[in-house]
């Protein structure tokens, strides 16, 4: 079900960029959840087009419309389908890419798979299609709320730009403070500067995007292939543009001894289990541990650039292309939202897993 995500909290989402409309079906949230159509909004706000000088300047409001699973605030337990019909489609600045294989997108393996493809704006393989993800999140942040838990993305990393290492040291309160999402506000103006020119040099710039959970109970995941680390890891990987995760101390890790990197257990003056390190990030065995759970998502630059470029067409052709249209110089702004969304899905699908798992 290459469309479906979820075991009990599960999505299936649908539409191409330039098509009617893009939207998703949830299924499997518990009935009696508050939500309204203004808390959907103001996530798909975050994620739109449009929204900042550093962005696409695609003018689409991607407003949300609730078609089913929710009446008087509340969803019904019944399937929930929200979607959003697109406005502003320029389908003919792809005319030139119809027979065309752009390089680093999925022109090529879409038609090596399904025999054709929607050129327009990349139909499917468009980043378009995560705004379903976004708003199907904004119900399992709402159900993950109630249990505690709070999911926090941020732009870490723009280029060789970074950020503090050390996610307590910055205000996680403040991402929505600067246009590129970063909560350090030297590092953001550094990131923004760099955007900037990256675009006018008609060229894009990769990233980091890092997330901390907080919140989260001992318990959730599943000890061999459903291991919470490892859905954590598909689920990003699933991004449009994401080429790399790690959660803990990741990569970094393997430049220390075992006596520096374990994780020694205590007992606090509450009489709660905790760690006086987290370099396992909130995870041990693919069971959460109790900790805050941290990871980190790469971003590549995005793919189309308005520079030409050789590449070849559906006869093999080696052709000159140069990109068209309305396009982000980098990603990453955009992208915080849908860290925050598929981190969510996946930890409400735990939550629910768990449930079924013991009688207490």
């Amino acid at each position: 079900m290459s469309n479906t995500y979820g075991s009990i909290f599960r999505i299936t989402t649908f539409g191409e960029s330039h098509g009617t409309a893009v939207g998703v079906i949830v299924d499997g949230c518990p009935a009696g959840l508050p939500i309204t159509l203004e808390e959907i909004q103001a996530a798909l706000d975050r994620r739109r087009p449009g929204q900042s000088k550093i962005t696409t300047p695609r003018d689409e409001k991607d407003q949300v419309q609730i078609l089913s699973g929710i009446f008087n605030g509340q969803t019904q337990g019944t399937p929930i389908t929200l979607a959003v019909f697109n406005k502003d489609q320029a389908s003919h600045d792809y005319s030139h890419i119809e027979k065309a294989y752009r390089p680093s997108h999925a022109d090529y393996t879409y038609t090596a798979k399904y025999g054709s493809r929607d050129h327009r704006g990349g139909g499917r393989s468009s980043a378009r299609e995560t705004l379903a993800r976004v708003a199907a999140g904004v119900l399992a942040q709402k159900f993950l709320a109630l249990q505690g838990i709070q999911i926090t993305a941020y732009v870490s990393q723009v280029g060789n730009i970074f950020a503090p290492a050390d996610y307590t040291q910055m205000d996680l309160s403040q991402v929505d403070s600067t246009i590129v999402r970063c909560p350090h506000p030297k590092t953001a103006e550094a990131m923004i500067q760099l955007i900037e020119e990256t675009r006018d040099k008609l060229d894009t710039v990769g990233g980091v995007v890092s997330c901390v959970v907080k919140g989260v109970p001992a318990g959730l995941g599943e000890p061999v292939f459903d291991k919470l680390h490892a859905e954590l890891g598909k689920a990003m990987l699933s991004i449009n543009a994401v080429k790399g995760f790690e959660y803990g101390s990741g990569f970094a890790g393997v430049s220390m001894y075992g006596s520096q990197h374990n994780d020694v257990f205590y007992t606090d003056d509450d009489g709660l289990v905790k760690t006086r390190t987290n370099h396992s990030g909130g995870i041990q065995g693919g069971i959460s541990n109790g900790q805050d759970i941290y990871f980190k998502v790469a971003f590549k630059p995005v793919a189309t650039i308005l520079q030409p470029q050789t590449t070849i067409d559906q006869s093999g052709q080696e052709i000159t292309l140069q990109g068209k249209g309305r396009h982000d110089p980098c990603v990453l702004p955009r992208a915080v939202p849908i860290v925050d969304a598929m981190a969510a899905l996946v930890l409400a699908d735990f939550v629910l897993r768990q449930r079924a798992n013991r009688i207490d």
